[in-house]
């Protein structure tokens, strides 16, 4: 497999570049499978530099592209829960843009949080804590919608836990067989839960 190496933006700055770049490669591979050479290939960003601003190394990195992937999904759930005046089919809509997103990227795009979970939260404390945060903020996004919805609260919050781990439980298996079918599935169901 052949990779673009990503020239360094001067008007980016090397700090930005080395999560923008930790943030891609999570995604695509996993924490395990990403090296701190291949962070600065990517990034274009110098060498030297990664050092000074993530001098605890690949793990204090992953953790800020973490926070920041997880920030940016957290604002894309926001405002495609937003879009629709029914639950049911915001969430429609929601599934429709991870499955597009994982289907355009050849199934090799997953999610960037879950996919560094399941390999390096047993082993790193940091890395638990930011998980368990950003899925909280993404559950706390649906949940707010549902309640706008007219859940009431026991209600919405249950039904955002199993959206989420519905969804993300889809994108693993959708990536595995690299066939959209679970998200379907997913889909299917969870809409007519809300309907």
């Amino acid at each position: 497999m052949s990779r673009t190496v990503r020239r360094y933006v001067p008007e980016v700055s090397s700090r930005d570049a080395f999560i923008a770049a930790t943030g891609r490669l999570l995604r695509r591979q996993g924490y395990d499978a990403t090296g701190v050479n291949e962070i600065v290939g990517e990034s274009g960003a110098p060498r030297g530099s990664l050092y000074f601003h993530f001098p605890g190394g690949k793990e204090e990195l992953a953790l800020a592209a973490m926070l920041r992937e997880g920030g940016k999904l957290r604002a894309a759930i926001a405002s495609v829960m937003g879009s629709s005046d029914d639950p049911g089919t915001a969430l429609g809509r929601l599934v429709d843009a991870l499955a597009h997103g994982l289907e355009t990227s050849g199934f090799e795009d997953g999610c960037p949080i879950a996919t560094v979970t399941l390999e390096a939260a047993t082993r790193s404390k940091g890395v638990q804590e930011a998980a368990a945060a950003i899925f909280d903020s993404w559950i706390q996004a649906l949940e707010e919608r549902l309640l706008a919805g007219g859940l009431d609260v026991s209600t919405a919050r249950r039904r955002a836990v199993l959206a989420l781990a519905a969804i993300e439980g889809a994108l693993i298996l959708a990536r595995a067989r690299r066939d959209l079918e679970p998200l379907a599935a997913v889909r299917e169901e969870l809409v007519s839960l809300l309907a």
